[in-house]
């Protein structure tokens, strides 16, 4: 390259460089590099680590080390200095070498919160980046920052004890939990590193993602190229991504968009509390275009359960809810089951032969079934699934639960009431979402009958016998598992007594009524208020979580019950259903001492399903996933408290 043509290649970035410093400053934004050291005179560092000389991609060079050079630069890297600088100079001599043999030598750089800030070099980045190179490489110091609780210092501490086993920087996540999640989906152990050919595959597949994301405007967006990269990984297989032309691509990246733009909310799950109220027609609009509103006039619904209604309560509850929906809409609605669902074995298959069958609507009764129930939305979006699972980003199908702790906190009023000490048992199954919610409000109910009451807490998820446990301590009022179904009752279910003799008393229990949960689903397609089960164009993940205002969720009474404390119940019930009573409107401590609610109001229902902490009327702890016996932790590794915080796992469960 001839100095002429070098002196060319300057003014071009030059231009470029002004472009860019006076669209920052007509933003109102700084038009230079940033300099590291200024950002760490406000922040608090840990250490500082050498990382040694590695392949570090340019785009993620944003800055300087020091302020010496820094507003030689536009805040792209390019230059701003007059052609006649030694400045310029000097970039016409890397231009030139650039363009004749290449820049070989490595800069020197720092890297905080996975940017890179170079101390040695920067001429140099700025001609590779004004030439469109992909990396660069570097002598490395890492500078890490001190831990603290926010979601930008978790996701980076995680990103730190990955990086060994990938050694990517392009993996940028914004939910906490994806570098375990994406070894999963690699097929790879928790501890297991990356081949060379594992991360060219990666890179690769990262590459053709980035560029059909960006296409669909994903460069304005906050979700990233990688965050996409797992959530297709999520839903299909590796070997196949990597056959995938441009074009296809772009239309696996436009069938899951609505989960996308579901990641892209700062809280990706929308919680329905209520049944939506029946839709108003217009009788005038009716008669001059029937048929607008889409009502079906007969609908073949399908239930896809993970076991039998012999070997599970859980599923004979769902099949009690299914065969009201055969009565209601005698007619109108015709159901079918189909049963033993295995994720990762027959489950894809059993869900789509319901659809082969003729279901407009499936419903998965398991959180284990919901990666089954994505990859059939995203084969038939005109079909409306619901998988039975809560706090799911995902927003090309629905999910749906109950709020158990309105139950809960009239059984603890029952337990308080009954117990003729001041200490009664509770036991819980797996610190799931909503769980620790549960056990608050049973004892927050317990407390309301008698202020000294303690509620002693253990686990069915460890090991051990709980029951045994209460007995050791004099416990005889205990919270056990909850009644499966009120034609098959048993009475170590719900809540009870313990005699003497060794009798239980049966006093109360919760109750699912999930056939009124079909029922207002069902009738709201019925009445064409859900012509798809996508959420439209904002990507809102919807959950349906009701309560005993809707009726699907209640308390079953003991005959055997005192009649004050009947009345009781009856009157917690009420208020309740009325929305007069609050479980959690009243002042709450927690067992550290800090104070969580005032009492002035409750929390809201975000704050309730995400509860991690015990109130101080609780005696016990919430156990985390290495104390779990092994039967558990699938069930918490899908609706676990902190589940984002877990290892990986070889075995993929999607």
């Amino acid at each position: 390259m001839q100095r002429i043509e070098a002196i060319d290649e300057y003014n071009r970035a030059q231009r470029l460089g002004m472009r860019d410093y006076r669209e920052k400053t007509a933003a109102g934004k700084y038009p230079y590099l940033p300099a590291l050291d200024e950002l760490l005179e406000k922040t608090d560092t840990e250490s500082q680590i050498p990382l040694g000389t590695i392949e570090i991609p340019l785009d993620y060079v944003v800055g300087t080390k020091t302020t010496g050079r820094t507003m030689a630069f536009a805040s792209n890297f390019m230059p701003l200095l007059p052609e006649d600088t030694e400045f310029a100079s000097k970039w016409l001599s890397l231009c030139m070498a650039h363009m004749e043999e290449g820049i070989h030598d490595a800069i020197k750089a720092y890297e905080y919160m996975g940017r890179f800030y170079v101390q040695e070099g920067n001429k140099r980045v700025s001609v590779l980046k004004y030439f469109g190179a992909d990396s660069i490489f570097a002598t490395v110091t890492r500078v890490v920052p001190r831990f603290n609780d926010t979601p930008e210092i978790r996701e980076y501490y995680e990103f730190m004890e990955y990086y060994p086993l990938c050694g990517l920087y392009r993996l940028h996540f914004t939910q906490e939990g994806s570098f375990a999640r994406l070894q999963k989906a690699l097929g790879k152990a928790p501890d297991e590193k990356w081949t060379a050919d594992d991360k060219a595959e990666v890179v690769s597949l990262m590459n053709w993602i980035t560029k059909a994301y960006n296409a669909h405007g994903g460069d304005k967006m906050r979700t990233t190229p990688a965050d996409v990269m797992l959530l297709l990984l999520r839903l299909y297989k590796l070997d196949e991504l990597k056959t995938y032309s441009p074009a296809q691509f772009a239309a696996a990246i436009d069938a899951v968009w609505d989960n996308v733009l579901a990641l892209e909310r700062p809280e990706p799950v929308k919680l329905s509390t209520q049944p939506a109220a029946p839709a108003k027609k217009n009788s005038l609009l009716d008669r001059i275009l029937p048929g607008i509103r889409s009502e079906p006039s007969h609908l073949k619904v399908a239930f896809v359960n993970e076991r039998t209604p012999e070997t599970s309560t859980w599923t004979s509850q769902h099949e009690f809810g299914r065969t009201q929906l055969d009565q209601v809409f005698a007619g109108k609605v015709e159901t079918v089951a189909y049963h033993g669902a295995e994720p990762g074995k027959n489950a894809d298959e059993l869900v789509e032969k319901a659809i082969q069958d003729g279901a407009d609507m499936v419903f998965t009764t398991s959180p284990k079934l919901v990666g089954a129930s994505l990859r059939a939305a995203l084969r038939h979006p005109d079909v409306r699934i619901l998988n039975c699972s809560v706090d799911m980003p995902y927003a090309s199908i629905r999910t749906y639960y109950s709020r158990v702790y309105e139950a809960k906190f009239i059984t603890g009023a029952i337990a308080a009431a009954v117990a003729r000490e001041d200490r009664v048992g509770y036991v819980a199954d797996t610190p799931t979402f909503g769980v620790p919610a549960n056990i608050n409000a049973f004892a927050l109910g317990a407390r309301m009958v008698n202020p000294r009451v303690k509620v002693s807490l253990q686990w069915s998820c460890l090991p051990g016998d709980p029951i045994q446990a209460f007995q050791k301590q004099g416990i005889t009022v205990i919270s056990g598992r909850d009644t499966p179904t009120p034609f098959r009752p048993a009475r170590e279910f719900g809540t009870f007594r313990i005699s003497p003799g060794g009798t239980l008393m049966d006093l109360a229990s919760p109750f699912w009524h999930w056939g009124q949960f079909y029922e207002n689903v069902v009738r709201t397609v019925l009445d064409g208020g859900w012509t798809r089960d996508k959420s439209g164009t904002d990507g809102t993940a919807v959950n349906y979580w009701w309560g005993m205002n809707s009726g699907v969720m209640d308390v079953l009474l003991s005959r055997e019950l005192p009649h004050d404390v009947r009345h009781l119940a009856n009157i917690l019930r009420s208020g309740i259903i009325a929305g007069s009573i609050d479980p959690f409107a009243c002042y709450i401590t927690a067992q550290n001492g800090t104070v969580m609610n005032e009492g002035r109001t409750g929390f809201t229902p975000e704050q309730i399903l995400h509860m991690d902490w015990l109130c101080d009327a609780v005696e016990g702890h919430l156990p985390e996933f290495d104390e779990l016996m092994d039967c558990a932790r699938p069930m918490y590794r899908m609706q676990g408290i902190h589940r984002d915080r877990l290892p990986a796992e070889k075995e993929a469960d999607l």
